[in-house]
């Protein structure tokens, strides 16, 4: 197979694996040929059992695929089960300084033996080196077996320790050790190999989260207050180094504040206070910190003040498991808060649409007044995804909304009234503090109050501030980024509605539906409120297989709610295992359908 290949790395954590495995990967992209890596790993910080998974696709697919065609096991702990994975004439590559226990041999895969601690001891006296060198040595043994070029191991080198040069002699060395060997003992190279293509073009290789980081900055964002939390910490650090490299004034002076709160309710707070100041503030969290964050999001609601809220999903509930992925924060953040609440959501499915929504997600804030939600999951957040390359018009104009300037306020004649709606779309004009000296002053509450923010418990006052916010949800549908639909010209009766980072599985698995001759019309979700556009889709379609990533299908919930769509219309698609869905699982769901 030429570049069609499912390869596994199994290690222990805190060994250093992490940079060597990237390392393998990046050549594989820098060799002009499409990849998608995984890191598959714990919530301890160390000692317990880490994979790295990498997929390679001539045709261009990035989702996961199920199964394991080459696996190079250097951790005993997890032995039993890296062999147990290794599909049927795939390859396993372990460390043999040590003799193979009988329990680990099957008769259908080929073993390959690599003395790599034995050729460590040897070489290096350090032991961090021997550790550290060992993951490189296995580097370069791949790079013999699957025909990796050696020039682009050792650019990528130069480039990884530019200003540490010393270091770059020893780490080719290592990787010349593991080429050595396989020349030595094996033939190669193996019948699972790469060969040079001019697939990846400009595309670029990044996380989410850090896409999301420059967003900000890109988006105006001077502020962002945050809390710790796996696996949404990387967005705040991210967006601090943009901040070093963009936002410092020639003194040396910051343009930007970054607050890391006492916990999430704070940090949310924070943003809130901000945005209601002016400024673009925003925080990062996961759904365990959206919890603790409800009751300020019901008042940015109520009280109408922008904020923006970053959540990369994790597999819940409670703690759950902090490091796995999962897409199950749709109807905690869709109705953050008690009572009538709704909450604007943006769906990404990669790094380039993590930046674009990012900084879009500031505009939209602004011009409805109320928090808007960007729903990533840990998979797109921390894990490096192949896309294009970002794109921004410096002629750009932020989008503010409706607020008043000193010198509308000045030439104003009636009263102001902050929750009034003069334009009939649901959205008053407000003020920012200290725009002018005496006129467009207001009290913010979260609770009821007038056309005038002034306070009241009439029943009449607060039913129509309630339908006036209802009216704003339409108008948000009107501005939200619509759904991308793809349809067949014989108009099938069947659809497959997506969203976020399932998006990569689905179409995927709609190209192999359509080889057995399954042709399914197909629309991936960008937001919530849902457009017009998501409701002609299912309107048109008998049935709609929603694919998701979670038990309880929240998106098909949600569109029952929102859209009152017959539920046996909607057929679930689910996985919620915590590793990313895979094309397989999908058309194995749709199949049991037909």
């Amino acid at each position: 197979m030429i570049n069609d290949f499912v390869i596994r790395f199994a290690n222990v954590n805190g060994t250093g694996s992490a940079s060597a495995n990237f390392l393998f990967a990046k050549s594989i992209f820098r060799m002009g040929i499409p990849v998608s890596p995984k890191n598959i790993f714990p919530s301890n910080i160390q000692g317990l059992p880490t994979w790295y998974e990498v997929r390679v696709s001539e045709k261009g697919y990035l989702g996961r695929r199920e199964g394991i065609d080459i696996m190079v096991c250097v951790n005993p702990q997890s032995m039993m089960q890296d062999v147990k994975s290794v599909k049927p004439g795939g390859y396993f590559i372990y460390d043999s300084t040590k003799p193979l226990h009988p329990d680990f041999i099957r008769t259908d895969i080929t073993y390959l033996g690599i003395p790599l601690m034995e050729m460590c001891n040897r070489e290096y006296t350090d032991p961090r080196q021997r550790q550290l060198f060992k993951n490189i040595i296995y580097v370069g043994a791949l790079s013999c077996l699957l025909q990796i070029e050696f020039e682009v191991l050792k650019q990528l080198l130069a480039e990884q320790f530019k200003g540490k040069e010393k270091l770059v002699a020893p780490n080719v060395k290592a990787l010349q050790l593991g080429a050595d060997y396989v020349k030595e003992h094996f033939s190669w190279p193996l019948p699972m190999r790469l060969e040079r293509r001019d697939l990846v073009k400009d595309n670029i290789l990044t996380t989410g989260n850090s896409a999301c980081g420059l967003g900000a900055v890109y988006g105006g964002a001077t502020v962002c207050a945050w809390y710790p939390i796996t696996p949404s910490t990387s967005v705040a650090e991210a967006f601090e180094e943009w901040c070093e490299a963009f936002r410092k004034e020639e003194d040396g002076s910051n343009k930007y504040a970054i607050v890391q709160a006492e916990d999430e309710l704070a940090a949310i707070g924070m943003v809130i206070g901000a945005n209601w100041n002016g400024a673009r503030a925003f925080t990062s969290t996961s759904g365990p910190g959206v919890s603790l964050m409800n009751e300020f999001l019901g008042l940015a609601y109520f009280a109408e003040v922008p904020a923006v809220l970053i959540d990369v999903q994790r597999t819940g509930p409670s703690t759950g498991m902090p490091t796995r992925t999962q897409q199950s924060d749709i109807l905690e953040a869709a109705y953050a808060a008690h009572g009538d609440t709704k909450h604007v959501l943006l769906l990404p499915q990669d790094p380039k649409e993590c930046f674009e929504m990012t900084a879009d997600s500031f505009d939209l804030a602004e011009q409805l007044q109320t928090p808007v939600i960007m729903l990533t999951d840990l998979d797109l957040g921390m894990n490096d995804h192949m896309c294009e390359p970002f794109v921004w018009d410096d002629s750009r104009i932020y989008k503010r909304g409706k607020v008043y300037t000193a010198e509308q306020l000045e030439s104003m004649t009636d009263k102001f009234g902050r929750y009034l709606d003069k334009d009939g779309d649901g959205i008053p004009w407000r003020t920012i503090p200290g725009t002018h000296p005496t006129k467009g002053a207001y009290f913010t509450r979260g609770s009821s109050k007038d056309e005038y923010a002034a306070y009241t418990e009439s029943s009449e006052a607060y039913k129509r501030n309630m339908d006036r916010l209802n009216k704003k949800w339409n108008t948000a549908k009107t501005l939200v980024p619509k759904p991308f639909v793809k349809t067949w010209p014989h108009k099938p009766d069947t659809g497959l509605l997506y969203f976020g980072t399932s998006s990569h599985a689905a179409r995927e698995a709609r190209d192999i539906l359509a080889e057995k001759g399954l042709h399914y019309d197909t629309m991936r979700l960008r937001s919530f409120p849902f457009t017009k556009e998501v409701e002609e889709f299912i309107d048109s379609h008998d049935r709609i297989f929603v694919i998701e990533q979670n038990r309880d299908a929240q998106m098909r919930s949600l569109m029952m709610m929102e859209l009152n769509t017959h539920p046996a219309k909607l057929i679930s698609v689910l996985n919620y295992d915590g590793m990313p869905i895979t094309a397989d699982a999908i058309v194995s769901q749709i199949e049991s359908h037909k």
